[in-house]
């Protein structure tokens, strides 16, 4: 479990949570202070938040509430109140009246049930929005699902154009209509054997006969996102401790999933060498979480800070205020080889992703940081920020690698400045009239 990170506002509701779980117990207020050894009009103070509260007389409450000390010094813990904010952010708002994202640790300390209710289905919907993209991205990419997609539909016009010309000449040659008998019976055993393969291609083998086969790089990032990109370990130890995270992983058996896995904790080690988070953390915060503010303490490297502020830790990153961050890495193709996915916008797991983003923009001008408010189909706007840098040194005569990063937040809804309408990716995105719609 994550720990609890206190901050002023959540300890100021102590008061709060000891009125709201006297009232769930239907205990008197008189009754409480009785047996807890202080007067009721102290209690009372205490409950408007007007006294501060701790030490023997905290314990002595909490046992006479029947709750543990820290459910009232601190309210919900850290996982179940991350859960419950990514709950009211996840989804528009579908009525007039926001989520009190600002009384979370009310509800979870009133109705701690139906708060774990809605984390867990919080937690449900986010995997099955991974789900549903990964099966569309596989769709729309899958080169075996395309080759047998065209096979059938070929056999299909062969069975068609010939059932046709029997259909339309009933006195055609008996020569010729033995012949397209014949062909018919061909075409209808290539299209019965073509889909028997179509349909074994989506019921792949499975891996102790609970979940699908997974790419490298799909368990790779799987490792990421359990761990919400951030690896309290790496901080700490750097580089020494990658061996222990990929043992703690699952599915890293396999070497070239473990040497992939491996290759992206070394890069992100060395980031945090070079940006550590005891720096970065006050001075994100400082700058409201601004790249542009931030190139001083990443020492000009503009990849390195959008890469950085994506692996902050999420519930540190909401006790400060920051936005959520998506983070998108292609290499000089133009492929996605890395992402940090965020909620309504679709960075696509193959392939490449819609062409008018900053990120491809970046590819064309090295050095040269992009900022942009992204406006997807749906109306929902998205500051991004990208830069394309060399990746690995070159000599003289030689091709630098170049890598481009983008790194995307949701846009606040008085933010100004160059607005391009993008999508997550020509297969997917509704705008027909786009000019650059492949």
């Amino acid at each position: 479990m994550s720990p609890v990170f206190s901050t002023p506002r959540r300890a100021q509701l102590t008061g709060n949570r000891i009125r709201e779980r006297r009232l769930v117990l239907g205990m008197k207020q008189a009754d409480l202070a009785a047996g807890v050894g202080i007067s009721a009009s102290y209690l009372n103070l205490i409950e408007h938040n007007r006294r501060r509260i701790g030490g023997k007389l905290l314990v002595a409450i909490a046992r006479a509430l029947e709750v543990e000390p820290a459910q009232l010094s601190e309210g919900a813990d850290a996982t179940l109140y991350d859960a419950l904010q990514t709950a009211a952010q996840a989804l528009p708002m579908t009525v007039g009246i926001p989520p009190e994202t600002d009384r979370i640790d009310e509800l979870a300390g009133r109705f701690p049930g139906w708060a774990g209710l809605i984390a867990a289905q919080q937690k449900r919907n986010a995997g099955l929005e991974a789900l549903v993209e990964g099966l569309r991205d596989r769709i729309g990419h899958d080169p075996v699902l395309a080759d047998a997609m065209h096979e059938v539909l070929s056999s299909v016009a062969a069975i068609r154009s010939t059932a046709d010309i029997l259909v339309r000449d009933p006195d055609i040659d008996p020569v010729w209509r033995t012949r397209f008998h014949r062909n018919l019976h061909e075409e209808a055993e290539r299209l019965s054997t073509r889909a028997t393969a179509l349909l074994g291609h989506f019921e792949a083998e499975e891996d102790e006969g609970t979940r699908p086969t997974s790419t490298p790089i799909e368990t790779v990032e799987a490792m990421f996102e359990a761990a919400g990109h951030h690896f309290p370990e790496i901080e700490a130890a750097g580089a020494s401790a990658i061996p222990s995270v990929l043992d703690r992983a699952a599915g890293m058996a396999d070497p070239a999933t473990r040497a992939l896995g491996a290759r992206w904790l070394a890069s992100y080690a060395e980031d945090a060498a070079r940006l550590p988070l005891a720096v970065l953390q006050p001075a994100a915060m400082a700058a409201g979480h601004d790249p542009a503010a931030l190139l001083d303490v990443g020492q000009g490297d503009v990849a390195l800070v959008l890469r950085r502020l994506a692996t902050l830790p999420r519930q540190a990153a909401l006790d400060e205020g920051a936005p959520p961050f998506g983070l998108a890495v292609c290499d000089g193709s133009g492929a996605l080889i890395f992402r940090r996915r965020l909620t309504a916008f679709s960075i696509p797991r193959f392939g490449a992703g819609c062409p008018l983003w900053p990120l491809y923009r970046a590819l064309g001008r090295p050095g040269q940081p992009e900022a942009a408010l992204i406006e997807m189909p749906q109306g929902t706007r998205f500051r991004a920020w990208a830069v394309s840098q060399p990746v690995a040194p070159a000599g003289f005569g030689a091709a630098p690698v170049m890598q481009a990063v983008m790194l995307v937040t949701p846009a606040e809804a008085r933010a100004t400045g160059e607005i391009i309408l993008a999508g997550p990716g020509c297969h997917l995105c509704p705008r027909r009239g786009c000019a650059a719609r492949r």
